[in-house]
């Protein structure tokens, strides 16, 4: 669309406003504005860059794809379909789901942090695939005292069932006497609590701290609380290996 000018019931369609029908009444019925400006005529045709639409008072640039950053709380599932808990796309606006946003990866339902989303497959399967070896940093809760011979076992590297070779961390720092950052790069199912499990602990809480360069608490992320998003920026998207919006 970057280029050509685009009826406005198809702008709104192709964000995930609705129907082609949907978004022609949203317009007639004065709920839509573009750049500010009210704009009753669904077949009107708009340049895609830099516009700006606004639906029910409610600002939503243009986007081509979608690059989201989600603060996950815990109890909720990474799944368009879950089965005992709220999926995690409730927490965002309607039309990001219905435009296809699908969670970058997964995190268990009892896990918080970072959570990646996107509708951009390519970007999401090239993330999520261990070939990449994209680094994700946890601070992990233990059930007991860490001890150094625990800690010197997980960056040597443990045995896990049904695994090949030993799995090593790729760093592993004691923040206090039971809660360590462990950061790894493989993404095996439950690869955390079975990791600590074989060093001989055991994990009460998990929470993602980081992607990457991308993290909690800098950056895009600044300030944001549990349950809430915002979009990745051009750095944070350079930082993940996209280089280009």
């Amino acid at each position: 669309m970057p280029g050509k000018a685009v009826p406005l019931d198809k702008l709104l369609q192709s964000q995930g406003f609705g129907s082609r029908k949907a978004c022609r009444q949203l317009v007639e019925a004065g709920r839509v504005q573009v750049n500010g400006q009210a704009c009753t005529d669904a077949g009107t045709s708009f340049l895609s860059e830099g516009l700006l639409l606004q639906v029910d008072g409610q600002d939503w640039p243009w986007r081509a794809q979608l690059y989201l950053a989600l603060y996950k709380p815990p109890g909720f599932e990474c799944s368009r379909t879950p089965q005992h808990y709220p999926s995690v796309l409730s927490l965002l606006p309607a039309h990001f789901v219905t435009r296809g946003v699908q969670p970058v990866g997964r995190l268990d339902a009892d896990t918080s942090g970072l959570l990646l989303l996107t509708d951009d497959g390519a970007f999401n399967h090239a993330l999520a695939s261990p070939k990449r070896h994209v680094p994700k940093t946890y601070r992990v809760q233990c059930k007991h005292a860490v001890s150094a011979a625990q800690i010197d076992a997980l960056l040597a590297g443990v045995q896990l069932h049904d695994e090949p070779a030993p799995l090593a961390a790729l760093a592993a720092m004691l923040v206090d006497s039971h809660r360590l950052d462990l950061c790894i790069d493989q993404g095996k199912y439950h690869q955390v609590k079975r990791m600590l499990a074989a060093a001989g602990n055991r994990v009460e809480g998990l929470h993602r701290l980081a992607m990457g360069d991308v993290r909690l608490g800098e950056g895009c992320l600044l300030g944001l609380a549990e349950g809430e998003w915002c979009e990745l920026d051009a750095t944070a998207l350079a930082q993940l290996g996209k280089r280009q919006l």
